[in-house]
């Protein structure tokens, strides 16, 4: 076993796969299906999308992980995208490292993703602080939530 020194996030504890090679400690994302390097913005990344199937129930076939996106003739990566069946998205999901603050900026980022995007629901977490918002698209408008909804509702 690999003696890691990682920090503790506020999700549920998860059982992760770890692997040395390198001596860099990879984690293996259930998504992606390969190991990963772990880096702190991976760490809080792999406990979000282990929260979203485990206790959000969301099936590891909708959801999406690192793809890059076009806003504005730029290339960018979002973290975490969960779909619906119709193929349209529910969850935009912007990870941080838990050493960055969530700012105002952060919450930019993540609308000027989802004007591309048009997710249902926006989460942003820097693994310590978890932020969830209903899109309002009528009044251009986002509402904060206490969590983000279960798969089904």
């Amino acid at each position: 076993m690999i003696n890691l020194c990682v920090q503790k996030l506020s999700f549920p504890t998860f059982e992760f796969r770890f692997k040395n090679s390198e001596n860099k400690v990879s984690v293996f994302d259930v998504i992606r299906k390969k190991f990963v390097i772990l880096q702190p913005e991976e760490w809080v990344r792999q406990h979000c999308v282990h929260y979203l199937i485990l206790h959000k129930a969301y099936p590891k076939s909708l959801i999406n992980v690192e793809k890059e996106i076009k806003i504005n003739g730029l290339k960018k990566r979002y973290d975490i995208v969960v779909f619906n069946t119709d193929g349209s998205i529910k969850i935009v999901v912007e990870c941080k490292a838990p050493s960055i603050e969530i700012t105002q900026a952060t919450f930019d980022q993540i609308a000027r993703y989802n004007m591309i995007l048009n997710a249902d629901f926006l989460m942003v977490t820097n693994g310590l602080k978890h932020y969830y918002c209903k899109m309002n698209f009528e009044d251009k408008a986002y509402t904060f939530l206490e969590d983000i909804p279960l798969y089904g509702s």
